[in-house]
């Protein structure tokens, strides 16, 4: 294969168009994130059609490799240059052997639903998720419902940057067309509403607005549209319902209109925000407390897996204790909770950023914005008597912040954040206070979470799939604490002058 890979080209060049450009940054733990850049941006891309193109090449050898068939599934999110990166992706995969069953504009979890509709083993879902345009991305699996992690991606990784391909031939192109309907269908099946709920559904002018409301229609809800309409320059907000800008505007509307609750979902669909009837915006994994205690009601002793960015109440809630429950605290990351919960048999799985994993009988194991949709209205429909301020008012209270990301670029993030875990496990060791307090614990296990005495906490790790570093905060006393850990930790993490500022705070 004669195929030159670099990680460098210019726009308007001749190397540009005669180079594959895919830089190995691009390729993350457990997906993949280039920038692609889009007309009037000023950032060189990281990737070009024929970087695409290789991709699929070294994804289809990876694939055959590994022994699995060669059916795979593409499907490509709502950004006006996502389809020219699937066509070139697929070109790859065929010139490697796959057998490629295209589904067209899709969400992530139609993807991964039709790996399952139309029997095949593996997935690759061109999408940036809740990047802002100008990124792409694929998300990609080989064993249903799971998706690449660590192992597969650095894997992965090699055989394109080495260009160590097998280009065996004998691939084909299959368009599957209404796998929409049947994805909806399957969703809504045996799935009724009794109690007349209105809910405003956001959708950030991205993929889910062709899904969304039509579902929650089927099951019998009054859906009061926000910006639903398919529009790839994102006009109002980017589609990412952990940004507090998309939980203003939902907010903003349940309170113009009385509804019962407000519901946003990402870029592809595979992520769910809530506002209450008061326009409460409830964090995620606050979200995640409240559904566990109603499955739990209905499973008694079952397990959960949770995100490190997590709230700490799914070990100390007096509710899911009394129902026997108990709480795996695991890394952050999609395909990291995805693989916890298929190994432990978890009933379901919740991360912070609103990824939640349902397995049977509420899901198939994957991350779906729209069954987690379901989840919240069946959960309203199973307390007839109660608005979901009240239900989430009976929540132990505690103070936490929004995630919070300040700039890292990809190539020094992980170094800081080692040097952050080293400078805390040197506190811990010498017995040295913090935020006020002497160190309770130090988790480990995905960057590092502080703990504190009271309880308040503060975690510092890697974005896995953009160049920031991600914070939360959370303190079951106190505001006043939950600003000390935070003022505490950013202190420590300005020692590093690789870190830019926040996105957002609180």
């Amino acid at each position: 294969m004669t195929l030159k890979i670099v990680d460098h080209a210019k726009p308007n060049t001749f190397a540009f168009e005669n180079n594959a450009l895919i830089k190995a940054t691009g390729f993350r733990e457990y997906d993949a994130r280039w920038w692609f850049g889009h007309p009037g941006s000023e950032k060189e891309p990281e990737l070009n059609l024929m970087g695409a193109q290789a991709l699929g090449m070294g994804l289809g050898t990876l694939i055959r490799r590994m022994g699995v068939g060669p059916e795979i599934i593409t499907g490509h999110d709502f950004r006006s240059y996502s389809m020219s990166i699937k066509m070139a992706l697929v070109s790859g995969l065929m010139a490697a052997g796959a057998r490629v069953k295209d589904i067209g504009l899709a969400l992530s979890p139609t993807a991964y639903f039709a790996q399952f509709a139309l029997n095949a083993p593996s997935v690759a879902m061109v999408t940036a998720s809740h990047n802002e345009n100008g990124w792409t991305g694929v998300k990609m699996g080989a064993q249903r419902p799971l998706t690449f992690g660590p192992d597969q991606m650095t894997a992965l990784k090699a055989l394109v940057l080495d260009g160590d391909f097998d280009l065996v031939g004998g691939g084909n192109y299959q368009f599957v067309s209404e796998l929409r309907e049947r994805y909806i269908a399957d969703l809504v099946t045996g799935k009724s509403i009794r109690r007349k709920l209105q809910v405003v559904v956001a959708c950030g002018n991205g993929t889910a607005g062709a899904f969304a409301p039509q579902m929650l229609e089927s099951i019998g809800c009054d859906v009061i549209p926000l910006d639903v309409e398919l529009d790839h320059t994102f006009p109002h907000y980017n589609p990412n319902p952990e940004d507090m800008q998309m939980l203003h505007a939902i907010r903003d509307k349940v309170l113009e209109t009385g509804a019962d609750l407000g519901l946003g979902f990402d870029g592809d669909g595979d992520r769910c925000g809530v506002v209450d009837n008061e326009g409460n915006e409830i964090f995620a994994d606050k979200v995640g407390v409240m559904l566990a205690r109603d499955i739990s009601s209905l499973h008694s002793q079952c397990t959960f897996v949770v995100d490190v960015k997590s709230t700490g109440l799914f070990m100390t809630d007096p509710v899911l204790a009394q129902n026997g429950a108990s709480t795996d605290y695991w890394k952050t990351g999609h395909s990291y909770i995805k693989r916890r919960v298929a190994e432990l048999d978890a009933i379901a799985g919740f991360e912070k950023s609103g990824h939640f994993f349902f397995n049977p009988p509420i899901g198939r194991g994957y991350d779906d914005g729209l069954v987690t949709a379901i989840a919240v209205c069946e959960m309203l429909d199973r307390n007839p008597g109660k608005t979901l301020a009240e239900l989430y008012r009976t929540l132990p209270m505690t103070f936490g912040t929004p995630t919070m990301s300040p700039h890292c670029p990809d190539e020094v993030k992980y170094g800081v954040v080692d040097k952050v875990v080293g400078d805390f496990m040197k506190m811990k060791g010498d017995g040295t206070e913090f935020a006020g307090q002497p160190l309770a614990d130090l988790v480990t296990v995905n960057g590092v979470r502080v703990v504190a005495q009271d309880g308040t906490w503060g975690l510092v790790r890697a974005s896995s799939n953009k160049p920031e570093i991600v914070v939360v905060v959370e303190s079951p006393v106190s505001s006043e604490r939950r600003r000390q850990m935070f003022e505490a930790l950013d202190a420590v993490l300005r020692r590093n002058p690789e870190v830019g500022a926040y996105n957002q705070t609180f």
